[in-house]
């Protein structure tokens, strides 16, 4: 069983990607295998909805996506993780979610996989993302945990978000709900 944290900042070693380490960490502790995957240095481009996926599970953009949506379809969870900017998700994450959300189509890969958001934000614009970022969940058929409260946390400059004491919290308790929530439906 693994679950695999994607990293949409375009920052690498940041807040963004310290949050998920330690969300993975949790999850690692309930015996799953785990992996971070960074979106930083990546080339991943958006989708120009030619609409080739709704034929075949591809994308005739040639970029570093596909590997990605392989890995995504073979994780029992996958956590998309965010900073915001603007208000919104990155651009980066954006990308992936919409071409990997158009591959899967009428497939319906993702159903009945756990998932879920986490958003690192400064100081607002965390609310909307991560409605954002959940609604692809859902649309997707994801089974989402909740936590002890939103995925959020906060903080600017690297390392910030390790003061966050709640959001750190609220992230491990995230994690330990989607190793329950995998194990329970793996029985």
């Amino acid at each position: 069983m693994k679950a695999i944290g994607i990293v949409g900042s375009p920052r690498k070693g940041g807040n963004t990607e310290i949050l998920t380490k330690h969300t993975l960490k949790a999850i690692e502790e309930e015996g799953l295998d785990t992996e971070l995957i960074r979106l930083a240095g990546l080339d991943i481009r958006p989708c120009d909805a030619c609409m080739v996926c709704h034929n075949e599970e591809q994308c005739p953009i040639d970029d570093d996506l596909f590997p990605l949506y392989t890995k995504m379809k073979e994780a029992e969870a996958i956590i998309l993780a965010s900073p915001v900017y603007f208000g919104s998700a990155t651009a980066l994450l954006k990308a992936l979610m919409e071409r990997t959300g158009y591959m899967s189509g009428s497939r319906r890969p993702f159903a009945g996989k756990v998932g879920g958001p986490l958003v690192v934000a400064r100081r607002a614009g965390q609310n909307f993302t991560f409605a954002q970022i959940m609604y692809w969940f859902h649309i997707l058929g994801f089974f989402m945990p909740g936590s002890s409260y939103w995925n959020i946390a906060f903080g600017r400059e690297k390392g910030e978000v390790s003061e966050d004491e709640e959001g750190l919290r609220t992230a491990w308790n995230f994690g330990k709900n989607i190793a329950f929530l995998v194990k329970k439906l793996k029985t």
